[in-house]
């Protein structure tokens, strides 16, 4: 079996990172509203009683799910809880351009997980394509400036969009490596979902309790914090999880991983649109060498055994 960068694959990947582009956007507005840990409990806790009703049977007693429940436990930290966590955080303490310059670096993670941890042999073409694609990243963040970049220092929140991203990695490459008695969870996405979604509520309350006890933040409710839990919890949760879960399945963590770098790019237009700015020549030309990295990391690939 091969993967391959069919037009499903295609519109799944690109659905996802817009999705989270989007969450990006609400994560920053809502920074003074809320703590980070706080936001992320209540965004899968309203995700979970959203998904609750169509996917309810995973979490009977009788269900697969809980003879895998140490795997579905360390898929609910890296690929909901932690990762979003941590970039939720990030986003207190660190800047916008830092936390997407640390994230860019995700499909470099991917290809060196995946042949440290899964034997798959990494190409030429890969290392070209992530190249590309991080460079497309770059053109986004220094607004065609690259004097911008020269501005770039690490801080403490940067370590945790490092520690995100490679926990995105091996989040992905434990879904392509799913042992056969996961079948029947992966046929329906969303009890997959809800399944990690229900070991993740668990680390997320842990979370939270940590921020109540060293940093306690109050919660300034009102329609605007309301609004943003709504789409965070319909939209980067629940369509975008399930959108690149179908997208990683057809095209393989390689081609997905720098999907993920159209975020940047979409945040960017996003903003613009909400703060009435019109697009810029660099945006074209970053959403060209992203698309040229994809291009030519999507070549046949064996799939994992």
């Amino acid at each position: 079996m091969q993967h391959r960068l069919s037009p499903s694959a295609f519109f799944f990947l690109t659905l996802a990172p817009l999705l989270w582009a989007g969450n990006a956007v609400v994560g920053r507005m809502v920074g003074a509203l809320i703590g980070p840990m706080a936001f992320n409990l209540l965004r899968w806790t309203l995700a979970f009683l959203i998904l609750l009703p169509f996917a309810w049977r995973v979490l009977r007693p009788g269900s697969p799910l809980w003879h895998q429940w140490r795997r579905f436990c360390v898929l609910g930290l890296l690929g909901t809880s932690g990762y979003n966590a941590l970039n939720y955080l990030a986003l207190h303490t660190s800047t916008a351009i830092n936390v997407t310059l640390v994230g860019a670096s995700t499909p470099v993670w991917m290809l060196l997980i995946g042949r440290l941890f899964f034997g798959q042999r990494i190409h030429a073409r890969q290392l070209l394509g992530a190249a590309l694609s991080i460079a497309g990243v770059l053109l986004v963040l220094s607004r065609g400036e690259w004097a911008v970049l020269a501005q770039f220092r690490l801080v403490p929140g940067d370590f945790y969009v490092l520690i995100a991203s490679i926990g995105w990695a091996v989040y992905c490459w434990m879904l392509m490596h799913s042992p056969a008695e996961s079948a029947p969870l992966r046929a329906d996405w969303k009890a997959f979902l809800l399944a990690q979604m229900a070991f993740g509520l668990l680390w997320s309350t842990l979370f939270m309790t940590g921020e109540r006890l060293l940093a306690p933040a109050p919660v300034q409710w009102g329609w605007s914090l309301a609004a943003a839990l709504a789409y965070v919890a319909v939209g980067p949760s629940i369509l975008a999880y399930g959108a690149f879960g179908a997208g990683l399945k057809r095209a393989g963590p390689h081609v997905a991983a720098h999907f993920v770098n159209l975020t940047p790019l979409f945040t960017a237009l996003l903003s613009a649109v909400f703060l009435g700015e019109a697009p810029s020549l660099f945006h074209a030309l970053a959403f060209v060498l992203i698309i040229l990295g994809i291009g030519l990391s999507s070549g046949p690939q064996k799939a994992p055994a």
